[in-house]
């Protein structure tokens, strides 16, 4: 495809969207796999990844991108295949410009590039921790979901419940370094009683606490919004029945369930 071409289709289609970190997005590398073998199955296998998980990358990118990135339609006698569409092709061609050019960045700011993790993601979710991978393991034998255990940097155990599909394109393993983002409208905070657990999971595993001091609570209609700084540095932010009891500089627990913890790749 010529310059002028692929770039009227840059410009016509939102394929940007589909893009923070290129260099270290699998969806992107299985894309990739996808033209270099014009086989899903063979894209996963080469990813080390399931079937499902190489099908969910180019179900997401495509729903980021807005336009169709592979054609599985190819027939024949090998009894059909998959081939990157033009529109794919472009993403590649943008994101290999994007990485070549955020290595120059990097290369110039070295001492600061550690900060760049903070300026690739825009999300409505005020709730973002930087959080360790401890464990990550499935629900029952042959169960399609995972639980993933996090610790905070103040040590509390915080627990995601995910797809096996998400976790292989994420990489999750014990050591690796994560972004935990959650819905404030999803967080219930109250009072923390003296015996309150820290970063604890309830009994069920439905659910998880985490504990910190009350900074500020903005009184609202039908419910406070509460804002809570945690040990280790941060901040989570919910909402509590008014009138919220807890002033701040007292210490209160908040409360969401596991299935409203996002992972995100820092």
């Amino acid at each position: 495809m010529c310059h002028n071409a692929r770039m009227k289709t840059e410009n016509s289609t939102p394929l940007t969207n589909a893009l923070v970190d290129p260099a270290s997005d699998k969806r992107l590398e299985v894309l990739r796999l996808v033209g270099q073998t014009g086989s899903i199955s063979q894209a996963a296998r080469e990813a080390g990844i399931s079937y499902k998980a190489a099908w969910q990358a180019i179900d997401t990118l495509t729903n980021l991108s807005g336009v169709a990135l592979v054609d599985r339609s190819v027939g024949g006698s090998g009894g059909g295949g998959a081939r990157i569409t033009e529109q794919g092709l472009a993403l590649l061609a943008l994101a290999d410009e994007l990485t070549a050019v955020r290595r120059q960045v990097l290369a110039r700011h070295a001492g600061t590039a550690a900060l760049v993790g903070s300026l690739g993601l825009r999300t409505s979710m005020r709730n973002q921790l930087p959080c360790t991978v401890r464990r990550c393991e499935a629900l029952a034998p042959h169960d399609p979901m995972a639980m993933v255990t996090l610790q905070t940097p103040g040590g509390a155990l915080l627990l995601s419940s995910i797809t096996w599909e998400s976790a292989d394109l994420l990489g999750l393993a014990a050591g690796l370094a994560v972004l935990v983002l959650c819905k404030a409208t999803a967080v219930r905070v109250a009072a923390a009683p003296a015996e309150a657990a820290v970063g604890m999971v309830d009994a069920d595993a439905a659910s998880c606490v985490l504990r910190g001091v009350v900074e500020r609570v903005t009184p609202g209609q039908g419910s406070d919004e509460v804002v809570l700084t945690l040990d280790g540095g941060g901040h989570w932010v919910g909402f509590a029945a008014p009138p919220f009891v807890a002033v701040p500089g007292q210490m209160a627990v908040a409360r969401m369930a596991a299935s409203a913890l996002v992972v995100a790749l820092a």
